[in-house]
């Protein structure tokens, strides 16, 4: 029944509307053309610019060592000195080797450190540095199997380093405004490292510490495929017709189909009916 009284309302709409189709075609053509000037914007007329930083990684030289036993506490203080470049200081890593197993290692610095034992991990798990990580003067871990140093952050933004967007209305002023968000100056770069030992202990560790400095490296205007984007953008248009449109047609033409077969048991009736 439903079936039935739906036919004579799409029949009439129809006929209200004789250019049905021509206007869904019209109106997709337009949707089109809106969405491929909306690309053609994205990708032309864009004023997002994206930047990268170039790391330069270096070795920290560790000469001096200081060793001091604490008799009391039957334990071993090694410890260091050195002084870095702070200019777009960035990361600092200190790690040890031929450390025995529960004794540590510290880095301490009058501003402070950014820090976390996650930081640096690639197996951590939504872990954000500028949530978790603490800035403390020091520093320290216990040394295990796993856990041979530290790694720390002058700073948790990221956009002091790797890569980054901004908007700008030109090349130079993107550049300008990417070179205020690298360069930063760390102003206390004397750092101290602590190793410390149970036992009197006669052959120092062997210590490392690198530093990672940034350069505002190249600034380039935001790009898009338009030929990938443009393809997505058409199969938005025609899956959006099909969800809205292809139901009603299915329902329309099941109601013509049954009509049809209704129209015939009704010839045929009237037919058997002249007969007699």
């Amino acid at each position: 029944m439903k079936g039935t009284l739906f036919a004579p309302n799409m029949r009439k709409a129809l006929a209200q509307n004789p250019n049905l189709l021509r206007t869904l075609i019209g109106m997709g053509l337009t949707l089109i053309f809106l969405l491929a000037y909306a690309v053609y914007g994205a990708t032309i007329d864009t004023e997002v610019y994206m930047y990268e930083s170039e790391s330069t990684e270096s070795q920290v030289m560790l000469d001096n060592v200081d060793k001091y036993y604490d008799s009391q506490g039957n334990r071993t203080i090694w410890t260091w000195d050195a002084d870095l470049n702070g200019q777009n200081l960035t990361w600092v890593n200190v790690s040890g080797e031929m450390l025995s197993i529960g004794s540590t290692i510290s880095i301490s610095n009058a501003i402070g450190f950014y820090s976390h034992p996650d930081l640096g991990n690639p197996d951590a798990e939504d872990f954000s540095c500028s949530e978790s990580c603490l800035q403390l003067e020091e520093h320290t871990v216990n040394i295990t199997k796993d856990e041979t140093g530290i790694t720390a952050l002058t700073d948790p933004d990221p956009a002091l380093r790797g890569k980054g967007s901004l908007y700008a209305d030109s090349l130079d002023e993107a550049t300008d405004k990417a070179q205020g968000i690298i360069y930063n100056e760390f102003n206390s770069t004397l750092v101290r490292i602590t190793v410390i030992e149970s036992g009197n202990r006669e052959v120092s560790p062997t210590i490392s510490l690198t530093q990672v400095n940034e350069e505002l490296g190249e600034v380039k205007q935001f790009e898009i495929d338009a030929a990938t984007e443009f393809m997505w953008a058409l199969a938005a248009v025609i899956g959006c017709f099909v969800m809205v449109l292809g139901p009603s047609f299915i329902i329309y033409w099941a109601a013509q189909a049954k009509q049809k077969k209704l129209d015939v048991k009704l010839e045929a009736a009237k037919t058997s009916l002249e007969q007699e």
